[in-house]
């Protein structure tokens, strides 16, 4: 079980000051890396906390990992003097994970810290250390629960940072991220029990990079849902793109990817759109649910 620290309470920066404080305490860590809001804010104060030689940023790269979140994060660590390494994840080849249950993420982070701790221990980095934040545990993430199989920490949720204070103290520093919109795993853009296979996966990434090409900003997902995609687009673009011409170019653009049918969500965006289809949330509780899916890990916790 990762360690627990004590909630930083009051401003933003104050989180940061504390969050520096728990880094040095640490003496080096290493940092699951993806590019993200979360973990290129994490890696690059991570830097300032400890030095270039107390930090290990380590990217986890498969046919789920986004060509562009790739791209970023490569960005933010030549920009920002992170040292990086890549390493390989084979996630699609675990049966479990490519019949994309709702639990999908745990086998995903299970096969990726399975493979990023011994990197990070090898290279002398015994403290391994994720994005997750305070947000975060508001919603269904199973993938948190490999993480904590793992002992890998989770620093930015511990202290109570919330997207929002990521975002504010990644622009005060001149993080690039601090306005990039959440980009998850390929995976999330196909529904649950829809098999993950690499051709799904770069057909949504083809529609989505088309779709940006053409102009489209903020969040942005493309549903797939066999021959048809279900657009979904941020409150601002949904009434830019609402016009029959915006409509047309928006539906040529996602059936050059190889989709028959395209379908603008009038809904717009939703995070955990997905979840709420397949019924998953919190219980009464307020801690996360799902229907019961064969194969499903046993929490230890």
């Amino acid at each position: 079980m990762a360690q627990h620290v004590a909630r930083a309470e009051g401003s933003a920066l104050d989180r940061e000051h504390t969050l520096i404080a728990w880094l040095r305490a640490q003496g080096r860590v290493a940092v699951g890396f993806s590019g993200g809001v979360d973990s290129a804010y994490l890696a690059c104060v991570a830097v300032e906390a400890l030095g270039a030689g107390g930090v290990l940023a380590i990217i986890g790269r498969s046919a789920s990992y986004p060509a562009e979140q790739w791209a970023t994060a490569r960005r933010v660590a030549d920009d920002f003097g992170v040292p990086v390494i890549e390493i390989d994840t084979d996630e699609l080849h675990d049966p479990r994970y490519a019949a994309n249950p709702v639990n999908r993420c745990y086998f995903c982070k299970t096969e990726l810290w399975t493979r990023l701790l011994p990197a990070a221990h090898a290279r002398g980095f015994d403290v391994v250390v994720d994005g997750t934040n305070a947000d975060d545990r508001g919603d269904y993430r199973p993938g948190a629960q490999a993480g904590r199989e793992h002992h890998v920490h989770s620093p930015l949720a511990e202290l109570g940072f919330t997207k929002a204070d990521i975002r504010e103290r990644s622009r005060a520093r001149g993080i690039p991220t601090w306005q990039q919109p959440s980009s998850p795993c390929l995976s999330s853009r196909l529904p649950y029990g829809t098999a993950v296979t690499v051709e799904r996966l770069r057909q949504v990434e083809v529609a989505e990079e088309q779709l940006r090409k053409l102009g489209v900003a903020g969040d942005l997902r493309v549903r797939h849902h066999g021959d048809t995609a279900r657009v979904e687009l941020s409150a601002r673009e949904l009434a830019r793109w609402r016009a029959p011409d915006g409509e047309a170019a928006v539906r040529a653009a996602v059936r050059a990817a190889g989709f028959a049918d395209v379908v603008i969500d009038p809904r717009g965006y939703r995070s955990g759109s997905l979840n709420v289809l397949a019924g998953v949330g919190l219980d009464a509780s307020g801690a996360a649910s799902a229907p019961p899916v064969a194969g499903a890990a046993v929490p230890r916790d």
